[in-house]
């Protein structure tokens, strides 16, 4: 049983809510400040429509709901029944069958909304499986769909394809060590639901984003066998995929989705919080009307204890219970709303979350935005907390792609600054008491074009999805480098692909926790689909049969994550301050191409595009590290002139270039002022000794 958090959530009366088994019995406990009654409904083992007993449940201060009986015992079906009043913002119906919110495990029916909870006994034999606590400035993130990534795995047993067991499989760990990621994030696992118009057109929602409970496990990622043995089997088998992940050393972040559920708009299904308190549990305006800042047709209200803790709750479970090491909550901001609907950095639920001591050493990191009123968050959320950095990812891609889109048709629009900016931390965006580590770096994600499609594509090609193409973001800054889609041009392709190592490169490369899309690193096509969320077909399942091109692309990536791991310089976890001695911090220096320091005219100047980056690390556990890094941003090839003004600098031992097809295997060094002819757009990596 998770510890009872402190204030400003540590309300006494909603501790313990659903189900806990002791001496034999087991107690129900449900929150609904508006309901006149509450029902437990006990189901047949094996007809889940067959009603075997009915308990009433007694109020309780504070709104609590409660019933101990002996009904209640490790693999019981059942269901709540909620009555109350009529009127604005109460939507009681006393015939509903409505999941528990805090059920521990799922049943499903014939119908869609089916669904039973299933009382389950927790508890896991862990071993000596610890969480592996990877240090922020080392962590690497690798996200990913849980089934995606296995479903066409030939190393991965049929069986297994698609499940938890076959994330944990030998072929699985044995990718992504070789990769040298240390964090896999994992789409949505938390049971979800697929939308009724996406049933109706024939599809279903891959992704997940559409939470049906925030306690269980999605069944379907489990095998056929442990389906068949019920929620315990799909515990266990869960919990063995964490356990056997963490003894590789591996962490486990869960893309979370709390700011909205399943039950959509009002008049979509009624599953479970809009049963048991609809006033309570969901933002509306006083008529009873639902305020929706999610685009998902109803907002989760944490401005209210109950909604808060139902929250805080769920992050426990999962960090305690399941062993999950980070969090990425979905669109992030409408868990901060307060009671006006306004963002607030202060929110309490954000203060409990990052004190709660069940969560001290988890990685939490915000999706800073929602599609509300100031939805649009990056860097304001507290200390504690990372963000992804849509900025980053638009600096970059305009930078490597969109700008010189541009320049083929008249010149470059803008100089280097802020790709600089974005490339030594994003210090505009994030506070100094923050740092560096509070941007969550990443080029692509779930969400748009693959790395492929980023450089293959123009515009979306959504069709697939239904809605006439219509779905997707219409400004992707991507570019087709001339053909719209595939092409046997060898000039062109040669082009995406050093575009595709130009941005790996940057990811990698730049101050902050950098992300890398599963399939990025072996340019993974989803045929200019940037909305794949309904797509639970090739187009989304990671190929794992690689042509030349392909296995060299991986071979950067694994290069570039090794040299992030080899030169403290390239993470530092604190921002510099001139003149001053910042341990962790990376002292920072600019040169033009001719060796020159950087001067405040060219930072803006079009014509000013390529940048010679200095960083020196400031360990305190480390020793003393220092790298240059060419970075050239027009197709025009140029000479490079190596600075000979870096103090103790007596040479330069190249490290990587994105200039190559396949990583280099010599290092050679070259001296201060040794002039270096450098391909169009183009990076260099090199250790300063």
């Amino acid at each position: 049983m998770c510890p009872t958090p402190a204030a400003p959530l540590g309300g006494a009366t909603l501790d313990d809510l659903g189900v806990r088994l002791h001496d034999g019995v087991g107690t129900l406990r449900v929150w609904s400040r508006n309901a006149s009654a509450v029902e437990l409904v006990i189901f047949d083992s094996t007809d889940l429509d067959w009603v075997t007993d009915k308990v009433d449940l007694h109020r309780r201060p504070g709104g609590i709901w409660e019933v101990t009986t002996d009904l209640l015992r490790p693999g019981t079906r059942y269901a709540i029944r909620v009555d109350g009043p009529h009127g604005p913002g109460n939507t009681f119906n006393p015939s509903t069958l409505l999941l528990d919110p805090y059920a521990r495990g799922l049943a499903q029916g014939n119908g869609y909304e089916d669904w039973r909870s299933v009382v389950v006994a927790d508890g896991f034999d862990w071993g000596d499986s610890r969480k592996p606590r990877i240090p922020l400035d080392r962590t690497v993130i690798y996200e990913g769909h849980l089934k995606g990534l296995t479903k066409r795995h030939p190393d991965v047993p049929p069986a297994l394809h698609g499940t938890y067991a076959g994330l944990a499989h030998p072929a699985m760990i044995e990718h992504f060590r070789s990769l040298g990621v240390t964090s896999i994030e994992l789409l949505p696992v938390q049971a979800f639901a697929t939308e009724p118009r996406l049933l109706q057109l024939g599809l279903t929602n891959h992704w997940g984003y559409n939470t049906l409970n925030f306690f269980t496990p999605h069944a379907a990622y489990a095998t056929e066998q442990s389906r068949r043995g019920g929620a315990e089997a799909i515990l266990s088998e869960f919990k063995g995929m964490v356990r056997l992940l963490h003894e590789a050393g591996l962490e486990i972040i869960l893309d979370v989705v709390y700011n909205h559920t399943s039950e959509e708009g009002l008049g979509g299904p009624r599953s479970s919080l809009r049963g048991i308190d609809n006033a309570s549990y969901y933002r509306q305006q006083p008529d009873g009307a639902y305020i929706d800042t999610t685009g998902c047709g109803n907002t989760l209200n944490t401005a209210t204890e109950a909604g808060a803790r139902l929250v805080l709750d769920s992050l426990r479970y999962w960090a305690s219970e399941m062993q999950i090491d980070g969090f990425r909550l979905d669109l992030a901001t409408a868990l901060a709303r307060d009671e006006s609907h306004a963002f607030t950095p202060e929110h309490p639920l954000l203060a409990a979350i990052a004190a709660d001591p069940a969560l001290q050493d988890t990685k939490l990191v915000a999706e800073p935005w929602d599609v509300g009123l100031g939805g649009w968050q990056t860097g304001n959320f507290p200390v504690g907390w990372h963000e992804w950095n849509d900025r980053y990812r638009d600096r970059v891609r305009n930078f490597w792609l969109s700008d010189i889109d541009y320049a083929r048709r008249a010149s470059a629009p803008v100089g280097i600054g802020g790709f600089a900016t974005r490339l030594a931390g994003s210090s505009n965006t994030f506070s100094e008491e923050r740092g560096p580590l509070a941007s969550v770096n990443f080029v692509t994600a779930h969400d748009g074009f693959t790395l492929h499609d980023l450089v293959t594509y123009d515009v979306k090609h959504n069709l697939a999805n239904g809605e006439q193409n219509r779905d997707g973001a219409d400004t992707n800054r991507s570019f087709n480098h001339g053909v719209e889609g595939p092409t046997a041009d060898p000039a062109i392709l040669a082009a995406r692909r050093k575009a595709m190592r130009n941005l790996l490169g940057t990811l990698l490369l730049s101050a902050g926790i950098p992300m890398l899309t599963a399939g990025d690193e072996v340019g993974r096509t989803q045929r200019g689909n940037n909305n794949a969320y309904a797509q639970d077909s090739p187009v989304t399942w990671l190929p794992w049969e690689f042509e030349p091109w392909q296995e060299n692309l991986r071979a950067h990536v694994m290069r570039l994550i090794r040299l992030r791991a080899e030169n403290p310089a390239l993470r530092p976890s604190r921002y510099a301050r001139l003149g001053e001695h910042i341990p962790n911090a990376s002292v920072m220096d600019w040169y033009d191409q001719n060796g020159r320091t950087m001067e405040s005219g060219q930072w803006a100047d079009p014509g000013s595009r390529t940048l010679q980056y200095v960083a020196a690390s400031t360990p305190d556990t480390e020793s003393f590290n220092r790298i240059l890094l060419i970075v050239h941003g027009t197709e025009s090839p140029i000479d490079v002139r190596l600075p000979d003004v870096i103090e103790g600098a007596s040479r330069f031992v190249s490290l990587w270039s994105s200039a190559d097809e396949r990583p280099a295997d010599d290092t050679p060094a070259f001296a201060p002022g040794d002039v270096l002819p450098t391909p169009g757009t183009s990076m260099r990596l090199f250790r300063v000794e």
